[in-house]
């Protein structure tokens, strides 16, 4: 893990926190874009993901949900880098070369005056904006809310002086794609206009998928300018024009674009060009007030700190996070890192179920259902990898890929032995049942799973000369624990699935096996001779990576009482990675709460995930120090030390209620809207 020195993190705190507090409510905007030490934010809309680039009006990726193949990193099936086309350029118009040597200098550096970036996260928006010495330019992207694969770029310029300007819009190919095409076709929209489409069309890298992307460019209305369609090279082609603009004059334009596969359509370019067409015919305005009135709905469900504005930004910046990489009416569910980039291969792991998945499930129940519905159509392959390790029922992969087999890297243990991972997603199954008693997806969805995990647990374990039924060789939630038997986290997990499984048969009035509730109650919770819960049959103190033992008294909450469950975090606060993952902290925090240490507890808040912020907007990366943002599952976890720890809610059988809880003294009130199915709010203060 690359580390930084103490002194380095106190600056970028600082340099982070000025770019905060400096800005509205709902906005992060910084001008210290040095591409040495840039960590781009992302707008996207749960399918399509547009990651910033230090660089003036570029993308640095573009990242579509559901698009894998394989290549790269451990022979296995990774999410793919799709077409660029967000970007824009300023080309050389044909001026003598004289005039070409001024027109460049208007762009180069040295005639940079100012510039700036600005996240706003109320309407998943980023903002580019440089001043040069002639004009200035604006550069506006949206991943569409409303348009699950299209985006728009709004382009506005002001001159300074007199000048001539000659943008171009530009389609690039990554180079993982293969027999790229580019298309140039002008579309005769009856009775409207004529509407000039740019396209490319690829495989993905073995073949598996097509890939396509379209876009087109729409001028303010009354504005005619001919344009040149220029392919550069196999993997980019671009749509320029030109435009005299007078001292004091605005000029603006809107790019709108689609990316699409196979994997969506059966015919992608088609597809692409169609949607593409039907956003530059709704016009840029509308799509506007479209895309809004989404993110509105979305943030019917928020979190109001009064008392402290910087940690109310940074509560808001994780929950935009989470909506950005979800929407409801899919079957994808949520990388560790979102859509912000390739980290994790794109993979789905325990961090959407256990760590992500529950604050959007007390906001947004219909997102959640979402990413179960990924976890459901994926059962018979989950049923599939159990029979071929030799047990019955459904055992979920460690990585899941976009077909739900193991994507793990062939090297990494945690792929053959991390099982927990099939109790978090039953956990995860019930919790939404609890949330909406929806007794019909209880009976066509919940059960189904409930039903595979606890056969898996039940064949799982092994029959003990003490009596018990053991769970041997697995790695632990703390991944520092490799080969381990009766793992506490793995284990504990096992019984409150089972649980659940027989409370859903009776629920429906099915008959629950009953080799269910005899087998958790013969699963053991190891405990060292003073009480303390003991990670795992040979553990002596070691060094945790994250979270184990303490995640039995949250979220399981099959510790409970307060003695307990200060008797194991006292134990296990010192025994921390302190480089560990962030979310580890964010237990830790809620725990201490829940036992009246205030003063630790808000300690560990802010460990969870003020170490991990990174320049130039504040992303979350994995670890302190790390290099990996966004790392939504520290998002996840930060969300919920507020959500269940000074926010007090709880998932129950009785819905969602509100244990007494403490706040931060430093802080006044905090107000949670739309919870749940009936949106309700809930105060602590």
């Amino acid at each position: 893990m690359k580390r930084i020195s103490l002194l380095k993190l106190c600056v970028l705190l600082v340099l982070v926190s000025s770019a905060q507090i400096n800005q509205q409510d709902w906005e992060i905007t910084t001008t210290q874009i040095d591409p040495g030490s840039y960590f781009g934010v992302t707008v996207a809309n749960g399918m399509v993901g547009l990651i910033s680039s230090p660089e003036p009006f570029r993308i640095e990726d573009v990242v579509l949900n559901g698009a894998f193949d394989t290549y790269g990193r451990g022979r296995v099936s990774n999410i793919m880098r799709v077409f660029n086309f967000a970007d824009i350029e300023f080309v050389n118009p044909e001026f003598t070369e004289e005039g070409k040597n001024e027109y460049a200098e208007m762009f180069s550096a040295g005639s940079i005056r100012e510039k700036s970036q600005t996240i706003n996260f109320r309407y998943g928006t980023f903002i580019s904006h440089v001043e040069y010495e002639k004009l200035s330019v604006e550069y506006k992207i949206r991943s569409l809310r409303h348009l699950p694969f299209t985006s728009m770029v709004e382009v506005k310029i002001d001159a300074k002086a007199d000048i001539d300007i000659s943008p171009a819009s530009i389609m690039e190919a990554p180079e993982i794609l293969r027999d790229v095409l580019n298309h140039y076709a002008v579309i005769d929209v009856p009775g409207h206009t004529r509407v000039p489409l740019m396209t490319s069309t690829a495989l993905s890298p073995t073949g598996k998928l097509k890939v396509a992307a379209s876009s087109a460019i729409l001028f303010e209305e009354g504005e005619h300018l001919s344009l040149i369609h220029e392919e550069r090279n196999y993997d980019n082609h671009r749509l320029k024009f030109s435009k005299k603009l007078a001292r004091g004059e605005s000029f603006n334009f809107t790019i709108f674009g689609t990316v699409c596969t196979s994997e969506n359509f059966s015919d992608p370019r088609n597809e692409a060009e169609r949607l593409t067409l039907y956003a530059y015919l709704e016009g840029k305005e509308r799509n506007i007030k479209r895309h809004n009135a989404e993110w509105d709905d979305l943030w019917k469900g928020d979190i109001i700190i009064d008392g402290n504005a910087e940690i109310q930004k940074d509560v808001r910046f994780a929950l935009y996070h989470l909506y950005s990489f979800a929407r409801v009416g899919t079957s994808y569910s949520m990388s560790p890192m979102g859509l912000s980039g390739l980290g994790y291969n794109g993979h789905v792991f325990w961090d959407t179920e256990l760590w992500m998945y529950p604050p959007l499930l007390l906001f947004h129940p219909d997102i959640a259902k979402s990413l179960l519905e990924y976890r459901f159509e994926r059962l018979e392959a989950a049923k599939a990898n159990a029979f071929s390790h030799g047990y019955k029922g459904a055992m979920f992969p460690w990585e899941s890929d976009d077909a739900g087999q193991e994507a793990t890297p062939i090297w990494a243990l945690t792929g053959p032995f991390e099982h927990h991972i099939t109790g978090d997603v039953g956990w995860a199954f019930w919790k939404y049942y609890q949330v909406t008693k929806d007794r019909q997806w209880l009976s066509e969805r919940g059960y189904p799973v409930l039903k595979e995990v606890a056969d898996f647990w039940v064949s799982r374990v092994e029959k003990g000369t003490d009596g018990q039924l053991h769970i041997r060789n697995v790695v632990g939630a703390d991944e520092y624990a490799e080969g381990v038997d009766d793992n506490a986290f793995t284990n504990a997990i096992a019984k409150v699935v089972l649980g659940y499984a027989t409370e859903a048969a009776v629920t429906l009035g099915v008959k629950p096996d009953p080799l269910w509730a005899t087998t958790a109650e013969k699963i053991p919770i190891l405990k060292f001779k003073d009480g303390v819960t003991r990670e795992h049959a040979t553990y002596n103190g070691e060094t945790i990576k994250q979270a184990d033992v303490n995640l039995l008294s949250y979220p399981l909450e099959l510790i409970r009482e307060p003695e307990k469950i200060k008797r194991d975090i006292d134990y296990y606060e010192s025994r921390y990675d302190k480089g560990g993952p962030a979310m580890g902290f964010s237990i830790l925090s809620i725990l201490y709460n829940w036992v009246g240490e205030a003063e630790k507890s808000y300690k560990y808040f802010r460990q969870s995930y003020q170490p991990n912020l990174v320049l130039p907007f504040g992303v979350i990366s994995e670890m302190a120090g790390g290099t990996n943002p966004y790392f939504a599952t520290g998002a996840g976890g930060m969300l919920q030390a507020i959500l269940a720890g000074y926010g007090g809610l709880e998932i129950t059988n009785e819905g969602i209620i509100q244990r007494q809880v403490e706040i931060p003294k430093s802080w006044v009130k905090i107000t949670i809207k739309g919870i749940g199915i009936d949106n309700k709010t809930f105060t602590s203060e």
